[in-house]
């Protein structure tokens, strides 16, 4: 490649990787895979290697992709939490011996499981867990410290109270808790996520620790950043040395002083692969001796010290049988592939999702076809693309009809989602049912999918409405169940009835309206009749509430069938009135706040209903709109732009005088 071509190459390879970064570190949500990305980074790397002039300051090759998100407090790390250099062949892996021993004798490496998660710092003073955060850009990351509590695993006091410890991990989500995750996110009709890893780091990096807590995950620590109380001279004497602190490490990690015998644990880890209840992409190789590391030292990115072997995905070719259509609980028909059965990551594999009318298209793909499937993060199977056209295959087409109940589907403008028009739909209605009384709607505790499942069969069930026609004895007569169970449920279905509207609304599973819309709409019409009369401009007013919400909102409240859903609601004496919480005064109507940086005594939450509770609104970003912007320690971006547009900066003191005032 010439210098003109390779300079163009540069600049293309830049910017896609900058992209994928965004959405792999920032977003969670990747749109290639880890191989491709980092065939994209080798290949930067190679022309780079060729002509060192192109290489610049910001290259993705010279820096971690991550940056710190606004809505978290940035923490600065004393030590860099680096990045580790990739190998993708073993010949790569005898190439970095050699290295290693050009400057060191007699290296002893130690192999553990490269696990594939959210890199993250845990900070320990005199024994106590005081501080958490994410790896960010290796120098910068997110305080997390609230979210990683919830893990159960890293432990919260040492059973040695050392004066200073900080240790670095990766969290991740077990093929247990993400298969859990997927089917809740599939009963609820929510985009699944498509694989552990960004499933672990969107759940860490919720503003919200609760929800965080809900998501199960764990840890593993595998490194010593900082110590002080004890005096250790090797990588896995210093991970002996974290098992007996209480920490959750790897469960094997073994010293070779043979690169040969390095290459060897490393295909025994891939083999077992599809054993292992957490996601692993690879395996690291480290130099066991801190003092030759130190020789050694690091690269602009990466340690010298340390190489990782990338796992290639395993792919297979199987030929594509037929396609199922299943209805979701907003009746979306999602077509899923049946597949001849291969065995694939370690596990029989005979169905995958193709996600849509456009997926397939895209694909190309048709029943009778040979296609090519692998495990996205090792768990999910996907259809990477088609490998052979099977004799006189067809195009595939949506059905017309629901299979359901038969009735008429649509594809709406601008939806890749095709949908049953019938609200009473059978299929429809079972995920409806275990929404409606799940934890984040009517909370009916006993109630079940099992449970549900014998009531609709003994076709006792066919709405939520039915669910407060139940009677004791229609309950203790099903199978498994007895007086005692039955009148647990009937007394939880009778409490129910208190909720507030918004959980009425939340569970009845209008398309769009989740939770948080649902305590939005109702804080603002606050009986289902106000509901009813309101129009799509009264409801596109609300902040919160955008068009096509607004639309779903109106039509659903305009059906004959709703209305008298109600009325029988409030005949079975279900509560439809969402409790008005009167504001302590209104010195802040009309008044707009962004709140910045982490405040002396109240928490960002606390601050937001301070504000709330007399007549103010806060919202996330920085306008000429914005009256006010509340600012506390490590305040970043935000503060800046405040600054420049003139607008006033205030703390938490000032806030309370005003408030006294």
């Amino acid at each position: 490649m010439d210098f003109e071509s390779a300079k163009k190459r540069v600049k293309d390879l830049t910017e896609q990787i900058n992209y994928h970064n965004d959405r792999y570190y920032n977003n969670d949500s990747p749109e290639i895979s880890d191989y491709e990305y980092d065939m994209l980074l080798r290949e930067l790397e190679n022309i780079e290697a060729e002509y060192p002039v192109l290489i610049k300051e910001d290259s993705p090759t010279q820096r971690v992709g991550g940056e710190r998100a606004e809505k978290f407090s940035p923490v600065e790390h004393t030590v860099p939490m680096e990045s580790l250099h990739d190998s993708f062949s073993y010949d790569e892996l005898r190439d970095f011996d050699r290295k290693v021993r050009e400057v060191s004798a007699s290296p002893k490496y130690v192999v553990e499981p490269k696990f594939d998660g959210l890199s993250v710092s845990a900070e320990y003073r005199n024994g106590v867990f005081v501080k958490g955060s994410t790896r960010g850009d290796g120098r910068v990351g997110e305080d997390i410290t609230d979210n990683l509590k919830t893990i159960r695993s890293l432990p919260h006091r040492l059973k040695k109270p050392l004066p200073f410890l900080e240790v670095r991990g990766e969290v991740y989500m077990s093929d247990e808790s993400f298969l859990e995750l997927l089917k809740y996110q599939e009963e609820h009709d929510e985009k699944p996520s498509k694989n552990p890893r960004n499933a672990a780091a969107g759940s860490l990096r919720q503003k919200d620790s609760k929800i965080t807590a809900q998501r199960k995950l764990d840890i593993f620590v595998f490194n010593i950043q900082q110590i002080e109380g004890a005096d250790l001279t090797g990588h896995k004497q210093s991970i002996d040395y974290l098992a007996e602190l209480g920490f959750k490490v790897a469960p094997f990690y073994n010293i070779f002083d043979d690169i040969e015998d390095v290459i060897a644990e490393i295909e025994r880890i891939g083999e077992s692969r599809g054993e292992f209840d957490f996601p692993i992409d690879g395996a690291v190789v480290k130099l066991d001796s801190f003092a030759q590391r130190e020789e050694l030292g690091s690269t602009a990115k990466f340690p010298r010290w340390a190489e990782a072997y990338k796992y290639p995905p395993e792919e297979k070719d199987t030929v594509l049988k037929d396609i199922e259509i299943n209805v979701g609980r907003t009746g979306v028909l999602t077509p899923t592939g049946i597949f001849e059965p291969i065995l694939l990551a370690g596990t029989t594999v005979g169905r995958a999702t193709l996600h849509n009318e456009d997926f397939i298209k895209e694909k190309d793909i048709r029943i009778g076809d040979t296609v090519i499937l692998r495990k996205a993060g090792e768990i999910i199977p996907e259809v990477v693309g088609l490998r052979a056209r099977g004799e006189n295959t067809v195009p595939y087409e949506m059905p017309k009809v629901c299979p359901s109940c038969g009735s008429p589907v649509y594809r709406a403008e601008g939806d890749s989602a095709v949908r049953c028009t019938n609200t009473t739909c059978p299929a429809q209605l079972m995920r409806n049912l275990i929404h409606f009384v799940s934890r984040d709607a009517m909370d009916i505790d006993g109630l079940g999918p099992a449970v549900l499942e014998l009531l609709r069969n003994e076709n006792l069930v066919n709405s939520p409405v039915d669910l407060y026609k139940l009677k004791a004895e229609d309950i203790s007569k099903l199978e498994r169940m007895g007086e005692q169970s039955a009148s647990n449920i009937i007394n939880a279905i009778e409490k129910s009835k208190t909720n507030p509207l918004s959980r009425l609304i939340t569970g009845l599973g209008i398309r769009l309206v989740g939770q948080k819309a649902a305590r939005v709409l109702c804080a603002n019409f606050n009986t289902v009749q106000k509901l009813t009369n309101a129009d799509i401009d009264e409801l596109t007013a609300i902040d919160g509430i955008g068009s096509a919400m607004a639309e779903n909102i109106a039509e659903y409240f305009s059906l004959p069938k709703t209305q008298e859903m109600f009325i029988e609601f409030e005949t079975l004496g279900v509560n439809l009135t969402e409790p008005v919480e009167e504001k302590k005064n209104d010195i802040f109507a009309g008044k707009t706040f962004v709140l910045t940086g982490t405040l002396p005594t109240l928490k960002r939450s606390q601050a937001s209903k301070i504000i709330e509770d007399n007549g103010g609104k806060v919202t996330s970003s920085v306008s000429k709109k914005t009256d006010y912007v509340l600012a506390g320690e490590d305040a970043g971006s935000k503060l800046t732009k405040a600054q420049s547009l003139g607008i006033e900066i205030i703390s938490e003191e000032d806030l309370m005088k005003m408030i006294e005032n």
